[in-house]
């Protein structure tokens, strides 16, 4: 069915510039406390700490204390990039008895899957793995925080005091789980009213709020008690008691050792400049091919992206993708991306930069809206479904097994472009991150464009097999070209549900910084410290 939406609507969302620090981030009020902590003479670094748990508050669909994640980090003093990787990873305790195949086809959310017997590695207590967002917070205030772990913490408790404000937005988000919500006491009491989504009221001066007593008193807790009582303390003893009660397998014994990985950036030549991306278990590897053959089969034209190009993205991601189906999974030393890369997810990304230079590109999430569905009743903390990235077959490289690293498809990445500039991009958008980052970088990187040219910039998408969606606002020749080589649909930028990933980015040019997020998401913005 062809779509009834508007051809002629057009939205901007221009970047900003400053000399100061500036936050991108999908929740501009997420970006406010950020910029904020910089204003206040933080890190980079410490605007990211401050970042993450403000957005496990103001949308915890998408991440929160209870996920996982990784950032890519650039030092400026010692002209040093770094990665902190904290993905999840599967319970030790977990008893593959508890996942039997059901039979009757894939499973009915967002994975290619065999179905599993009462889709138990979907949603609920069995669905959940270790999580790691608090660990990599812990690991990147160790090596390079300012300021306090509390001070840090305070805007996000501050937040969940004020509850969950409810607009259309915040609506849409519940409504899309509000099926599976309501299956859980706790979750059903934090997100539904009468077990229906709350609606936002017409008056402008009426507030809706749900309250968050429960997360505000998790955060203090955290704040106070510091990252370990996450994994050791009273939130761990009150996390793993509400999640065997209702027959999880998450164990003290699988948290207590948790902690977030220091590791090398995978480095990728690129046009005479660097990109660094997360390695291993992430789609970072598939940029690196990506990357190569645009580096190889295709040289930009002047005057900015012609339909050439549009063609080269398309056949250098489906020939990166099609590699990266064939051999996946942390198994026997192989560290590559399976089927689930042709899944989407809900995920949070935001960059960051500060006066200094340093920057910072974050990628963290449920894996689902959401993730398992499962807010603990204890603590408020709305936890993933980290186990639906194992295949349910036996056998296979990413078949679920206890104390397995997660597969993810995230790809947070720092480049250095030949004219010098710096970005850190990022996505949201489960299978369609790659190539949104792709692009990205190639505009900026190939065509010399800066931020408000990029993040309005048509992309296309070539995750979906052998499908290519462009833009419809791309030229007619482009699209010409691209369905005289490709399987190929037009699709409109729409907030939901979105046909293109959802990035933030953000710049250094000598001592200037600039920021910009994705133009038609509702809540995104990218803020400058005052």
């Amino acid at each position: 069915m062809r779509d009834q939406f508007s051809n002629n609507q057009q939205t901007r969302k221009p970047a900003v510039s400053s000399k100061g620090g500036i936050v991108a981030a999908q929740s501009r009020r997420a970006a406010e406390v950020g910029a904020e902590v910089l204003a206040a003479g933080g890190d980079c670094v410490d605007a990211v700490i401050a970042t993450t748990f403000a957005l496990g508050v103001l949308e915890p669909w998408m991440s929160g204390p209870g996920g996982g994640g990784a950032m890519v980090l650039y030092r400026a003093r010692e002209d040093r990039y770094e990665v902190i990787d904290y993905g999840m990873r599967a319970p030790a305790s977990l008893n593959l008895a508890d996942y039997p195949l059901a039979g009757g086809g894939a499973a009915s959310d967002i994975f290619p899957w065999p179905r599993v017997k009462d889709d138990r590695n979907i949603h609920g207590p069995g669905s959940i793995a270790v999580p790691g967002v608090v660990a990599g917070m812990e690991e990147a205030h160790r090596r390079h925080a300012k300021m306090p772990w509390q001070e840090l913490l305070a805007p996000s408790v501050k937040l969940a005091g004020e509850g969950l404000a409810v607009d259309w937005w915040t609506t849409v988000m519940i409504s899309s789980a509000a099926a599976d919500l309501r299956r859980y006491p706790a979750s059903a009491a934090a997100y539904l009213v009468d077990g229906l989504p709350p609606n936002p009221q017409w008056g402008v001066r009426s507030v809706i709020r749900m309250p968050q007593d429960k997360l505000k008193a998790a955060m203090a807790q955290l704040a106070s008690a510091g990252a370990r009582d996450f994994y050791e303390g009273d939130l761990a003893n009150s996390l793993v008691a509400d999640i065997k009660a209702a027959g999880g397998a998450l164990s003290l014994e699988d948290l207590k050792p948790f902690r977030a990985t220091l590791r090398e950036p995978l480095a990728i030549s690129y046009r005479g400049g660097k990109v660094f991306a997360t390695p291993e278990l992430t789609a970072g590897p598939t940029l690196s091919r990506v990357l190569g053959l645009l580096q190889k089969d295709f040289s930009p034209a002047r005057g900015g992206p012609d339909p050439a190009a549009y063609a080269a993205y398309a056949s250098a991601l489906q020939a990166a993708y099609r590699e990266r189906l064939k051999d996946m999974g942390d198994q026997d030393g192989r560290r590559s991306l399976g089927t689930e890369a042709l899944a989407p997810a809900c995920t949070t990304h935001f960059s960051a930069v500060d006066r200094d230079g340093n920057m910072a590109a974050v990628t963290q999430t449920l894996l689902s809206t959401f993730g398992s569905k499962i807010v603990t009743e204890a603590t408020g903390i709305t936890m993933n479904n980290g186990i639906m990235w194992f295949d349910p077959t036996p056998g296979m490289p990413n078949s679920l097994a206890p104390g397995k690293r997660c597969l993810t498809n995230y790809t947070p990445v720092l480049a250095q472009a030949s004219d010098r500039r710096r970005v850190a991009v990022g996505a949201s958008g489960g299978r369609r991150i790659l190539p949104a980052v792709s692009q990205l970088l190639s505009f900026v990187m190939d065509y010399g464009m800066d931020l408000d040219a990029a993040i309005h910039q048509p992309r296309i998408d070539a995750s979906e097999g052998a499908v290519v969606i462009g833009d419809k606002r791309l030229p007619q020749a482009t699209h010409d070209a691209l369905a005289a080589r490709f399987d190929y649909e037009r699709a409109g930028t729409q907030t939901l549900p979105m046909k293109f990933a959802v990035p933030s980015i953000v710049m250094r040019d000598g001592d200037t910084n600039s920021g910009a997020s994705e133009p038609f998401h509702a809540w995104s913005e990218a803020v400058a410290e005052r």
